[in-house]
C-alpha cells in the first residue's frame, strides 16, 4: 500500500512520535510510505535515519494552496491512503485527494481525546473517503452513535522494550542535581501547567524534611518563565531544574528514580510507556489515560488531584522505600512488554490502511 502521513504542526508531540513509529513500522512491512512535515522539524530529522521518504510542507500556505500543491505529490507517488491528525490537515489532504481523483483519508485521534469535528472537518468527509484511528476499544465504542457511519480502527500505542536496554542515564551535572539525591523526572507539555503546580505544592511540603529530593522537568514549554516564577513563589526553585524540550528524553528518564507525569494525551501515554519500559515507577494524577497504562500500587502511584498534603505523605513513603520502587519498576517493564507491544500498534495502523485502500469504497467526483 502507498501511504502518506501528513502533519502540519511543526511542534514535536506524542502524536508526532506515533506517526513516525507507525510510518517506520509500515515501511518495515513492505508498504511505500511518504511523510509530509514542516521543514527543520524534529519529525523530519528523525525520519531520515528511519529511511522514510519525506517532503517539506509550509505552515504559511493557505489550505487551498497546500491542497493544490499536494495533489501533485499524490499523483506522482500514486498515494492510496493518507493519515492526518487535525481538522485543517484533514481538509487540506481531502481536498488534494479530490483534485487528484484518488485515495482515502484517515484521521487519527490522540489518546483519550474526544473527536471534535468542526465545520472544516465535516466538509472533509464529503471530499474523500474517510476513516478514524483511535487508541483504545473504549474510544472506538464512544463513536458508535446513531447516524455515525465513519469506520473506526483501534491502533493501541506501544513500544519495543528491547530498544530501552542499552540506554545510559545523562550525567547529573546536566540536571544540576546533587550527587546522591533522589531524582524525579517530570514529563511536561503545556496542557500540564496546572498539574505541574500540584507537583510544586507537594515539593513545598516535602523539601523541608526530605532535602535529598530533586525534580527535573522536561518537554515542550518546560523552560517557560512563568513556571520558574511559580516554583520560586513556592520556595522550591533550589530543588527543581527546568530543561525544556530535548531530544535525549529517554536518557533523562533513565537517570530518574521515579517518573512524575503531568503531560497530556499522546505525550502522557508515551511517557507512561517509556518510564515503565525503563523499569522506573510512575507517579501521576488519576485520569482515564493514566488508569489505562499505570496499575496503581503495582507499576506506580495514581494520585487524587488537589490534595497536596495527602499527596506529600504518599510520595514521602514511596520515595523512601527502595525495594518497593524497584519492584514497581520491574512490574512496569513486564506490563509494557505484555500489554503494550509496538507490534500491536503497527498491526492497528496496517489494518486501517488496508481497509481504507479498498478502491471500491473511494469517493468519486
Amino acid at each position: 500500500m502507498r501511504v502518506l502521513f501528513y502533519l502540519g504542526d511543526k511542534q514535536w508531540t506524542g502524536s508526532s512520535r506515533a506517526a513516525l513509529m507507525a510510518a517506520r513500522g509500515l515501511v518495515a512491512r513492505g508498504h511505500q510510505v511518504t511523510l509530509a512535515c514542516c521543514g527543520d522539524s524534529r519529525l523530519g530529522r528523525d525520519a531520515t535515519p528511519a529511511e522514510i521518504e519525506t517532503i517539506e510542507i509550509s505552515t504559511a500556505t493557505t489550505t487551498f494552496g497546500g491542497a493544490f500543491d499536494l495533489r501533485k505529490v499524490l499523483a506522482q507517488r500514486f498515494i492510496e491512503v493518507a493519515i492526518v491528525a487535525s481538522d485543517r490537515d484533514q481538509l487540506l489532504v481531502a481536498s488534494a485527494m479530490r483534485f487528484a481523483e484518488r485515495g482515502a483519508v484517515l484521521r487519527r485521534v490522540p489518546s483519550f481525546e474526544a473527536l471534535e469535528m468542526q465545520r472544516v472537518g465535516r466538509l472533509s468527509l464529503k471530499l474523500a473517503s474517510s476513516g478514524i484511528i483511535v487508541t483504545t476499544d473504549r474510544e472506538r465504542k464512544s463513536l458508535e452513535q446513531p447516524g455515525w457511519t465513519i469506520p473506526a480502527t483501534v491502533a493501541p500505542l506501544g513500544v519495543d522494550v528491547a530498544t530501552y536496554d542499552g540506554i545510559e542515564p545523562v550525567n547529573r551535572t546536566v540536571l544540576t542535581a546533587p550527587q546522591h539525591s533522589i531524582l524525579i523526572g517530570c514529563s511536561y507539555d503545556p496542557s500540564g501547567r496546572y498539574r505541574l503546580g500540584s507537583v510544586f505544592r507537594t515539593l513545598a511540603l516535602l523539601a523541608p524534611r526530605h532535602v535529598n529530593i530533586h525534580v527535573f522537568v522536561f518537554g515542550p514549554g518546560s523552560n517557560d518563565d512563568e513556571l520558574r516564577m511559580h516554583a520560586s513563589a513556592l520556595g522550591v526553585s533550589p530543588v527543581v531544574t527546568f530543561l525544556g524540550e530535548r531530544e535525549d528524553e529517554r536518557e533523562l528518564m533513565r537517570a530518574a528514580h521515579a517518573g512524575w507525569i503531568v503531560s497530556g494525551s499522546d505525550t502522557s501515554a508515551f511517557a507512561c510507556l517509556d518510564f515503565m519500559a525503563l523499569r522506573i515507577p510512575v507517579i501521576a494524577e488519576r485520569s482515564p489515560i493514566t488508569q489505562h497504562y499505570v496499575a496503581h500500587g503495582i507499576t506506580g502511584l495514581l494520585l487524587s488531584p488537589g490534595d497536596a498534603s495527602f499527596t506529600a505523605s504518599t510520595i514521602a513513603s514511596f520515595l523512601t522505600g527502595d525495594e518497593k520502587r524497584i519492584a514497581m519498576g520491574n512490574a512496569g517493564r513486564t506490563r509494557v512488554q505484555r500489554d503494550f507491544p509496538e507490534a500491536a500498534m503497527i498491526d492497528g495502523f496496517e489494518q486501517a490502511v488496508n481497509a481504507a485502500g479498498d478502491r471500491t469504497k473511494w469517493a468519486t467526483t
